[in-house]
């Protein structure tokens, strides 16, 4: 059993490693999601205000794995020029998106209160 969860571990691992490596979007995402971590740490957030930021991050950067595994799937699938394939892309592209464009909403109305009493 433990054997099991340490291979299981490592894969997960790997599927991480390699995702850094090779996902620029990802790269990005997770710097974003660092910054808004130090940005939670330094203001007097409450806990709420830390789940919701927290949950806002990690549903982001989860979405942002799901696209790149359907994109590379669908890479398998064929190399060929295909609709279908393109509109799958985009759509998981536009959940990422939405996604991306909610977590800067929360982040704004979380955030902004701390720093306007920041250059106040």
């Amino acid at each position: 059993m433990i054997r099991y969860f340490n291979k299981s571990f490592k894969a997960a691992l790997d599927g991480f490693r390699e995702t850094i490596i090779s996902e620029k979007s990802f790269k990005t995402m997770l710097v974003i999601g660092a910054l808004v971590v130090a940005a939670m740490l330094y203001f007097p957030t409450s806990r709420l205000e830390k789940v919701v930021l927290l949950l806002s991050v990690f549903s982001v950067l989860i979405l942002e794995l799901i696209n790149s595994a359907v994109e590379r799937i669908m890479d398998v699938v064929t190399t060929e020029r295909d609709e279908r394939i393109r509109v799958i892309k985009d759509l998981m592209a536009a959940i990422v998106l939405l996604a991306s464009f909610g977590s800067s909403v929360v982040g704004i109305l979380i955030f902004y209160p701390y720093f306007l009493e920041l250059f106040k």
